[in-house]
């Protein structure tokens, strides 16, 4: 076990190399335009220019130049400075990362248990009434864009111009304070981001778990006198949520870089709403930095889901 998770760290570490490589080649070698012209602004002077170039150390060869971003990477995780908010971009992006955060982990957690739930009821009750119903729903939850599920939401549901006052509405979660209280107001955002995700999920699990309920192994688990309950769960499900563990480590990481359309719709203070804000005004710095965090959640999760499969599936570990 420990060797494989040994293996699986050191691949990780390669990716990320491999990641800042790609990211230094587009945004520093492509012919894309002169990056300091990109993080000048507009009509800059050459003076600024000349010192923006010294600044980000173009003026050295690209071998040098690479060795400088790993080294401001690595050891001061710095990802330059934003010259549009005039701020470091470290600084910008880590006052949002928790909101996103927040945002994205509670909302995993709801549609991951909403779906295995649904899809095991599904699985379980093949046929039946409640099948049709749930997958139904599914169906419909997957067709559903996000910002329309929101903005519907905030017209029924907002305290301020929703037709029932159920829940805080849109930009609620930047005057909130507390643990509690900013719960309450993603209450909202959480359902309206796990619907689509949620369905997708009960739809994997119940097509995994019917293929799997059919092997042998779950009927000698039959014909050895162990409750049903216990053959769903334990061997059934054990196995048939292998795929499903793949696709929400993924997708956590892939939110993590940003959950555009929710926080934009609901006006929450994250990632993706920096992402946005910086491709509409041109600053590359962010964009850069912002893209990193993505492609280091996405390697973080993947290594997460290699270590957990060990634990769900002992094949694995061979």
């Amino acid at each position: 076990m420990a060797a494989y998770i040994l293996r699986r760290l050191l691949w990780t570490v390669l990716l990320l190399l491999v990641i800042t490589a790609v990211t230094f080649v587009i945004f520093y070698v492509l012919p894309s335009g002169d990056p300091a012209k990109l993080r000048a602004g507009r009509s800059p002077s050459p003076e600024t220019i000349a010192a923006i170039r010294h600044s980000l150390g173009l003026d050295k060869s690209l071998p040098v130049q690479y060795w400088e971003y790993i080294k401001k990477l690595v050891l001061h995780f710095d990802f330059g400075n934003s010259y549009v908010n005039d701020q470091p971009v470290k600084t910008l992006m880590f006052d949002r990362l928790p909101n996103t955060m927040f945002l994205v982990f509670g909302a995993a957690i709801i549609w991951f248990v909403a779906g295995v739930f649904i899809g095991i009821v599904s699985a379980v009750a093949r046929g039946s009434f409640w099948d049709r119903f749930l997958m139904g729903g599914a169906l419909v939850a997957i067709s559903a864009p996000v910002y329309w599920l929101g903005l519907v939401a905030l017209y029924l549901f907002a305290n301020d111009i929703g037709v029932w006052h159920v829940f805080p509405g849109a930009g609620a979660y930047q005057d909130a304070h507390g643990f509690f209280h900013k719960a309450w107001t993603l209450v909202m955002p959480w359902l309206v981001l796990s619907a689509a995700f949620a369905a997708i999920y009960a739809r994997l699990l119940r097509s995994n778990l019917l293929e799997t309920m059919s092997e042998d192994y779950i009927r000698t688990a039959r014909a050895k006198g162990l409750r049903e309950k216990r053959v769903i769960l334990r061997h059934g499900v054990r196995s048939a949520i292998t795929p499903v563990i793949t696709v929400l480590g993924l997708d956590i990481g892939i939110l993590m870089g940003g959950a555009i359309l929710t926080e934009t719709v609901f006006n929450i203070d994250g990632i993706g709403r920096l992402s946005y804000d910086a491709i509409q005004r041109g600053d590359v710095s962010t964009i850069q930095g912002t893209t990193l965090v993505l492609a280091l959640a996405v390697a973080i999760m993947s290594l997460v889901v290699d270590v957990l499969y060990a634990f769900l599936d002992p094949r694995v570990r061979y």
